[in-house]
């Protein structure tokens, strides 16, 4: 290993590039080239990401800080303090942003295709009446103002919950005891943006908190409101499972996933407007929280319901979002081919949303119904809330198949949603495991033994995203059956190991997190530099949604520094930096933020020509390296090498949606030559499935 690799000016902050991440997810809210629903659509994913950042994030160094933990990270030399006070800068910065172009551009372009959002003082006197009555009827039971004193403490108010901080004045009492405090939380059961009537075809919306404020008097007759601030409060929500000792790790989770709620303090935000001094004082004191851990927000705090506000109004304005792209019928397979008898021929592959991934499904599906299958064993980490596949293991167990399922019960957010399936399966007759303890079980794969013409066959899936329907309409994943007898054995060894008491098994072709992966992934490195320094021609490229592994990152940079060109497609975190002198010279680095999240993990080494190409449920992170439970494998045939070559290949040359890093770590939007076409990758790629569908008809 070359040395003088360890200098912090070599990388990005962990946590500061996820903000460059979430970043280029605004970039594409003020986008121009995508519709208006679509960029109001962009700005609650923003939110959201943000959201879970200082749950999981913001939270751990805040808990580190606490601790009298200050030794810089091992990357860029950054101490937890440090982190923070740049993640707030950011983040303030961005939020300000963020406002600007909700009120100033996407507010008034909403107004120029009838749709609106309106305060009080726009009413008219119809409106003001059909709201009074929607008040009393709809809105006013649900509310429980919760009155703050020597009797009443400060409420425990829900992570993430919108509340209202009302300041009274009863003149009554004396001059000390004249002011009161009460909070009211908006309901989160209720929409948070109520349509009102109006004379034409027009879309008329209030905010719900709105509303409350305008009508809180009616719930504190006999004393005047001072005022009415609207607060949110961010907590941490990062589980702590003691797995050692724990006799039932169901029940842990679930008796974890109680406190998430009502973690430390991590953020205060509060609207601008109508801002009360002494409520944000009292609200410092109370969270126990710094001054720099509160947002004043120039609008509607969490416009995460802008989620809802697009589904609510893509249906009448069809213009305002993307033309529909369907999911076409796979490359590999007929709609009329029994997918066991042709992946019995060839490996198929499958390249999502492009593809459908109904075939993925009916592998499962139809396994569940075959009378030759004998047992289906799978892994879930994240499935969808009425998910097919679920469906179709309780089916396959109901009649009389060997079910195992493994349910990735510490998948984070999802934890709630793992538990209630795990119980599911259970009930239906499936053997239900929960992983190894201390890992994660992250791989996506599926194994079905079937007995024909008393001979056993093995196929197998694998796949780099979920065993997710919904989700795989809008993220890019690639998906592979095999019926290759050694993976087929390596697959039933796997499982077995998870399963059971065993040594970790020897595997013809899997890399296997925590064991062999980086240890594979640097040999492969290795043997690139070898070839280039034997014949001049390495080429590395990797795509992935995160690199942070320093390890790797470093055996990269040696790589660099050999002269072997890389190309790395990282949407997300990146720790390395690109194009630094010495160093990282032939190394770019490359994110596409899209229509699509780009979530597929592909590694190509050119290997002089006797090119290698693997696909993962792994990024290049330590956490996949040490924590959890991966697979790397490889693709041998020809044709389908060729194909995720091409897919590789079309991401490079993306001059749309394509930022590349710089060498102080910044992104910049790819410069396209003067004259040349708009390549927009995700759109060719959805071309590409469209023009093989219409060549087989």
């Amino acid at each position: 290993m070359i040395m003088g690799l360890n200098n912090p000016n070599y990388y990005n902050n962990r946590e500061l590039s996820w903000l460059a991440f979430n970043e280029r997810v605004l970039q594409e809210a003020f986008d121009e080239r995508n519709p208006l629903l679509e960029r109001l659509k962009f700005l609650a994913i923003f939110s959201s990401n943000l959201d879970e950042f200082f749950m999981v994030r913001v939270a751990g160094l805040k808990d580190q800080v606490k601790a009298g933990f200050n030794k810089p990270e091992n990357k860029a030399g950054l101490t937890p303090k440090q982190q923070l006070k740049r993640i707030s800068e950011k983040v303030h910065e961005l939020v300000k942003s963020q406002y600007r172009l909700y009120n100033d551009v996407l507010l008034p372009m909403l107004e120029a295709e009838d749709i609106q959002f309106v305060s009080m003082d726009q009413l008219t006197d119809e409106q003001r009446e059909f709201l009074h009555s929607y008040f009393t009827e709809q809105i006013f039971p649900v509310l429980t103002p919760m009155a703050v004193d020597a009797y009443r403490p400060f409420p425990m108010l829900a992570n993430k919950s919108l509340n209202l901080a009302i300041v009274l004045d009863d003149d009554e009492e004396d001059e000390d005891e004249r002011r009161k405090l009460a909070l009211v939380q908006v309901p989160s059961v209720l929409n948070r943006f109520i349509r009102l009537p109006s004379d034409q075809e027009e879309f008329v919306y209030i905010l719900l908190e709105d509303v409350i404020t305008a009508h809180i008097d009616i719930l504190f007759k006999g004393y005047d409101v001072v005022s009415v601030t609207p607060f949110r409060i961010t907590r941490n929500a990062d589980l702590t499972i003691h797995e050692e000792g724990a006799r039932d790790l169901l029940k842990e989770i679930e008796k974890e996933l109680k406190k998430r709620k009502w973690g430390a303090a991590v953020r205060l935000e509060m609207r601008k407007d109508g801002f009360d001094p002494f409520i944000l004082h009292y609200l410092l004191d109370e969270l126990e929280i710094h001054r720099k851990d509160v947002y004043e927000i120039d609008g509607p705090l969490d416009l995460t319901f802008l989620f809802h506000f697009y589904k609510e109004l893509s249906s009448y304005k069809e213009h305002l979002v993307y033309e529909t792209l369907i999911p076409q019928p796979p490359k590999d397979l007929d709609s009329d081919e029994d997918i066991f008898e042709k992946a019995a021929e060839q490996d198929l592959l499958f390249h999502h949303p492009y593809e459908s991934f109904e075939p993925v499904i009916d592998f499962i599906s139809d396994a569940a119904d075959d009378p030759h299958v004998l047992a289906i064993k799978q892994t879930l980490y994240r499935v969808s809330g009425d998910s097919p596949i679920i469906e179709a293991l309780k089916r396959a167990a109901e009649n009389g198949k060997q079910v195992t399922v493994l349910v990735e019960l510490k998948a984070r957010f999802d934890e709630e949603n793992n538990v209630q399936w795990a119980k599911e399966l259970e009930k239906s007759g499936c053997h239900v495991i929960y992983g190894i303890t201390h890992l994660k079980t992250h791989s996506k794969i599926t194994l079905i033994v079937r007995q024909k013409h008393g001979k056993i066959e093995r196929f197998v899936h694998l796949g780099t995203g979920n065993y997710n329907d919904a989700t795989a309409k809008l993220y890019t994943d690639l998906g592979f059956i095999t019926s290759n007898r050694e993976i087929g054995e390596d697959a039933t060894n796997f499982f077995n190991y998870l399963s059971g008491y065993m040594e970790k098994p020897e595997f013809h072709h899997l890399s296997v997190a925590p064991f062999d992966l980086r240890r594979d992934f640097i040999r492969l490195i290795d043997e690139e530099i070898r070839f280039h320094r034997e014949y001049g021609n390495g080429r590395i490229i990797a795509k992935m949604n995160a690199l942070t592994d320093k390890e790797l990152i470093m055996k990269l940079y040696e790589a660099s520094q050999a002269g072997v060109t890389i190309d790395l497609i990282v949407r997300g975190i990146c720790c390395l930096r690109p194009q630094i002198p010495g160093v990282s010279d032939n190394i770019r680095v490359r994110s596409i933020v899209g229509r699509f999240l780009e979530h597929s993990r592909i590694y190509y080494f050119y290997h002089n020509g006797a090119e290698k190409v693997f696909l993962s449920s792994a990024d290049m992170m330590t956490r996949n390296m040490e924590k959890r439970v991966e697979i790397l494998w490889p693709i041998f045939a020809e044709h389908l090498k060729k194909r995720v070559i091409k897919i590789l290949a079309i991401l490079l040359t993306d001059n749309v949606k394509a930022r590349e890093q710089d060498e102080q770590g910044d992104y910049h939007y790819v410069e396209r030559a003067e004259g040349a076409p708009e390549i927009d990758s995700q759109l060719c790629l959805f071309q590409m499935a469209y023009r093989v569908s219409e060549d087989e008809e």
